[in-house]
């Protein structure tokens, strides 16, 4: 774990992570099968996963803690959402567990950072 000096840092931090993680998954979106139902799946990965590095990065421009509140529990459904449809596509076998697991991984990261996030954001 990575020793943050301020805030900013952290913040800073997290939006590239959750920008490689986005990149992550449009590589996975590439190497899918061709099939109906895995282009299906694909694109609402693609759709939520790109969404959580958007969004998070959005929070980080809030103009009130109500605002940072509201974008960071969109964060949170999304990456909810992004851990649901990789789940899918381990379950449809359309993916072997040894190539999602280290995706799934920093999904449930993601997920677990930004709920806790909001969770101990205070709204004034």
């Amino acid at each position: 774990m990575q020793n943050f000096s301020s805030d900013i840092e952290f913040r800073e931090a997290f939006k590239l992570r959750l920008k490689q993680f986005a990149l992550r998954v449009i590589k996975l979106y590439q190497a899918l099968p061709k099939s109906g139902e895995a282009q299906v799946i694909g694109k609402q990965l693609l759709r939520c996963a790109t969404s959580v590095a958007a969004n998070y990065r959005a929070s980080c421009r809030a103009r009130s803690g109500k605002e940072f509140y509201s974008k960071l529990s969109i964060v949170v459904e999304e990456a909810d959402e992004t851990l649901f449809w990789l789940e899918l596509l381990l379950d449809a076998e359309l993916f072997t567990k040894n190539k999602l697991n280290p995706i799934m991984s920093e999904s449930l990261e993601i997920l677990k950072i930004v709920s806790t996030a909001r969770k101990n954001t205070k709204i004034k």
